[in-house]
């Protein structure tokens, strides 16, 4: 056997990782049922039948490919949201915008949809919840996730002209007090009783309204 006709041999770690992301780039692009398996293996240059030896299917290349998607997770507690509100009305991570568009280009397929929210429920939602103080984390944790989506969705897809616009940075002191009224346990929060005060209506410590109340 020349060498030329030796079978050349592959990485299995580099190969996997070459299909993880053309898979990532072509369900991004075009969506969990617009993506094809022989398109993505073409744009790793392996054979398609690679995909199921290293994932199985489709679905399970696609599974893979939302964990990596949202494996950089951001962290809403009370000791960051200042941080993440000025990261969610300012920053320009090409992945906030990647994994949003990767949602909404596979959420009309009910399995990818499925796939998804499994995802965010099992990783981010859960160390998010962990991270929590106080009762009803979980749902708080859904919340906040739900809070981070909208202002990206409206910010990087919509391009909505206040959040793009030159006064978006006014507007972290609102995000932020919005973060912390979720992130903060009620049982936690500051509560308003002086006279003329409206009784029960709660404000996170840290916030601007809280900050009033202990002047």
């Amino acid at each position: 056997m020349s060498p030329d006709s030796t079978p050349k041999r592959r990485d299995p770690v580099a190969t996997r990782a070459a299909i993880l992301s053309a898979a990532r780039k072509a369900f991004t692009e075009h969506g969990y049922d617009g993506a094809g398996v022989r398109e993505i293996a073409r744009a790793a240059d392996v054979d398609a039948r690679l995909i199921g030896k290293y994932f199985g299917s489709k679905e399970g290349l696609f599974a893979e490919v939302v964990e990596v998607a949202f494996e950089k997770s951001m962290m809403m507690t009370p000791e960051l949201n200042a941080e993440a509100a000025r990261a969610l009305l300012t920053g320009d991570d090409p992945h906030a915008s990647d994994g949003m568009l990767l949602t909404l280009r596979s959420i009309a397929n009910p399995r990818a949809a499925a796939i998804m929210r499994a995802s965010i429920e099992r990783n981010y939602q859960a160390r998010l919840a962990d991270a929590l103080p106080g009762t009803d984390a979980t749902g708080r944790s859904a919340l906040l996730i739900a809070i981070c989506a909208g202002t990206l969705l409206n910010r990087l897809l919509l391009g909505s002209t206040v959040l793009t616009g030159p006064d978006a940075e006014d507007l972290i002191p609102y995000l932020h007090a919005a973060l912390d009224a979720v992130a903060v346990a009620p049982d936690e929060q500051v509560v308003d009783r002086r006279p003329g005060g409206r009784d029960g209506t709660a404000g996170p410590a840290g916030t601007p309204q809280a900050a009033a109340r202990r002047e």
